[in-house]
């Protein structure tokens, strides 16, 4: 199941008493000689922390001291281990059954008591085991798996394990950023510093689509005066990045201002944000270039600038186009695009 994780990482602390956990996991179908690995995640990675002994009844028993939440893994001392992720918080008493099936090189968990966390990645462990006996030819495993994760997760939002298990679609990201954001909304008020909370908070804030709520930006503009993207609200708005060196931007400047003189008695504003360093270029461009919207804002800080680490912004040019509620309608449109948007918008 590694292969499953983009993201092995510590799930960290914030401040909270420490508070004794223990864990009890019998274990079905081990060789005699298997011995049981315990990582922590700790920096990042995996670190092997203890080799334990089944005893007769295939049971092994490990304590840990936890403030806030810890992440283990358990496997096997053998080649290519599968492994199991648990995470324990304080005071628990987690009690797991594992069977071991050697012929698709898995660990199974039959039972779980003590645990939400747990029971969630059983389910998520119960699905992978059975997509992989439906993995004939014909079936499509993958989109089984993907289904009914995709549901597992979407109905347990505000238990921790969501946020490990949601990074299974990390190269998909686009496509379920909205299952992102609903578990990192349910979880982010109780765990603002857990790793993969913060993790979810940041890819959301590294992309923006469609029916999602834009950041608000808040910057000065060219007489100092502090400009706000909220008090643009009931408007539609395009919010532009842009810079005084960057050619593409100047050239499709001229379609903004037009469509800007078009439509803005009809209720659509334009927010430049300059990716500029240089404030003379910066008012010199929106002077040659007619750029005749109040909303111009920079903070002068060219690629560091904070609306464009709030956006995501790795090129320009670059445009949000927003609702009157604030939301995402669309990006990057320009051109022919961009009108063919604002005609639907603002079609009598």
């Amino acid at each position: 199941m590694k292969h499953l994780f983009i993201i092995i990482t510590v799930l960290a602390t914030f401040t909270a008493s420490a508070q004794k956990s223990s864990l009890t996991c019998t274990f079905n179908g081990l060789e005699s000689d298997t011995r049981v690995v315990v990582s922590e995640a700790q920096g990042g990675r995996l670190v092997p922390t203890d080799t334990l002994t089944p005893d007769d009844r295939g049971q092994i028993k490990l304590d840990r001291t936890v403030t806030n939440s810890l992440m283990l893994a358990l496997s096997l001392t053998k080649s290519n281990s599968p492994y199991i992720h648990v995470i324990m918080l304080p005071k628990e008493k987690i009690t797991l059954s594992v069977n071991y099936m050697p012929t698709l090189n898995h660990l199974d968990i039959s039972s779980v008591k003590g645990s939400d966390n747990m029971a969630v990645y059983k389910k998520f462990t119960n699905l992978i085991t059975a997509a992989h006996l439906q993995d004939q030819p014909g079936s499509n495993a993958a989109s089984f798996i993907e289904f009914g994760l995709d549901t597992l997760l979407s109905n347990n939002p505000s238990v921790l394990m969501s946020a490990f298990l949601v990074t299974y679609f990390e190269k998909a990201f686009e496509q379920y950023a909205e299952l992102y954001k609903k578990i990192r909304d349910a979880l982010i008020e109780r765990w603002p510093n857990n790793e993969f909370v913060q993790h979810l908070d940041s890819r959301l804030r590294s992309v923006l689509l469609p029916g999602m709520e834009a950041p608000n930006i808040e910057m000065t503009d060219r007489d100092g005066k502090m400009r706000r993207l909220s008090d643009l609200r009931g408007k539609v708005v395009l919010i532009d990045f842009w810079a005084s060196w960057c050619r593409p931007c100047r050239m499709e400047n001229p379609n903004v201002v037009r469509l800007y003189r078009l439509y803005h008695y009809k209720g659509f504003e334009v927010f430049s944000v300059s990716l500029d360093n240089n404030r003379d270029a910066w008012l010199k461009a929106i002077e040659d270039d007619h750029l005749t919207w109040p909303n111009h804002v920079s903070d002068l800080r060219g690629w560091s600038s904070a609306a464009g680490r709030l956006y995501g912004i790795q090129s320009i040019p670059s445009t949000v186009l927003i609702d009157k509620e604030g939301k995402v309608l669309a990006r990057n449109l320009r051109g022919q695009d961009l009108e063919n948007k604002l005609k639907e918008i603002f079609a009598e």
